[in-house]
């Protein structure tokens, strides 16, 4: 393995022999060959398997636990590809023991490896062939989809559904998102991540490349008012009440806190009786399958408030 850094906006050279693929931060992984033994963090996992690149292994964040969380795992099949750990006891000898011809993770600034702590990351990559791809505020999501798609083309993605099918299943879903915001103008989607009995994050939206996409198509977003936090605003359930959304976007991963322990807060109450409430993976795997799915959800929330 050979690897350097360089500028430039990344590609995979898939010709004979050599393969080289120019990852979000710059760096260059050039291999002998195609990869074809592919371990990634869940959330690119997931999208790859989507998008027909069958994952060797997947990992987690310093947020998940000793299984893999379902809620962030999309359509991989988990009792299928091995899950190594989350980020804060990631099993790195048994991860590379399964010799991977490429670790693919994902970084939030274009510089560090997220999900893992730094010394990890850099024990890693010395052992391993890694790209990361920027999933972070900087980012549309269809710039993110693209690279993903970038990556699994240069990976040999076989998929079972034609890749122009999916693309036109995920266009299909745009429109429909688009005539359902039209059609639900001013009804105001809250994102939001279950903080505990008494508190709950609040998304700032444009910090999300998913929220960012629901926007451009049309859809109006409850947003906190400004202050700490780049990602989110900490605040009382009755601060995300009195945003007074239509539709609230639940965060569901395994490290949000579960219903049972807010259930009886009147904030929550109040939020919950006036608005639907959809689980949300803050996550969402990059895929045009995944992307498809979150539209049609969103869309079918907003028609149903014109029902």
């Amino acid at each position: 393995m050979t690897k350097e850094h360089t500028s430039g906006t990344g590609n995979a050279d898939r010709g004979e022999g050599r393969w080289e693929f120019e990852d979000d931060r710059g760096a260059r992984v050039a291999l002998d060959r195609t990869p074809r033994r592919v371990v990634a963090y869940t959330q690119i996992a997931a999208a790859l398997w989507d998008e027909g690149v069958r994952p060797l292994g997947h990992f987690g964040s310093l947020h998940d636990g000793d299984a893999p969380d379902p809620a962030k795992s999309g359509l991989l099949p988990l009792d299928e590809v091995p899950y190594h750990g989350p980020g804060g006891g990631l099993r790195v000898e048994e991860l590379v023991a399964t010799s991977p011809d490429l670790l693919v993770g994902v970084t939030y600034d274009g510089k560090r490896l997220y999900g893992v702590e730094e010394p990890v990351a850099e024990e890693l990559e010395a052992r391993l062939p890694l790209v990361a791809l920027d999933v972070g505020p900087g980012r549309s999501l269809d710039e993110v989809s693209a690279r993903l798609t970038a990556l699994a083309g240069a990976l040999g993605a076989r998929t079972a559904v034609p890749a122009g099918e999916l693309a036109r299943r995920l266009d299909g879903a745009r429109e429909r998102l688009r005539a359902a915001a039209a059609g639900a103008r001013g009804a105001r989607v809250l994102a939001l991540s279950p903080a505990g009995p008494d508190a709950a994050y609040l998304a700032r939206a444009t910090a999300w490349p998913d929220l960012r996409a629901l926007a451009e198509h049309g859809v109006t977003l409850a947003t906190p008012p400004e202050g700490p936090g780049a990602n989110w605003a900490t605040g009382a359930w009755s601060d995300a009440a009195a945003l007074d959304p239509a539709i609230v976007l639940g965060d569901v991963r395994g490290n949000a806190a579960r219903p049972a322990e807010f259930r009886d807060n009147e904030g929550w109450l109040r939020l919950s009786r006036g608005a639907r409430v959809l689980p949300w993976n803050p996550e969402l795997p990059p895929s045009a399958l995944a992307q498809a799915r979150f539209f049609d959800a969103v869309s079918e929330a907003l028609e149903s408030l014109r029902a």
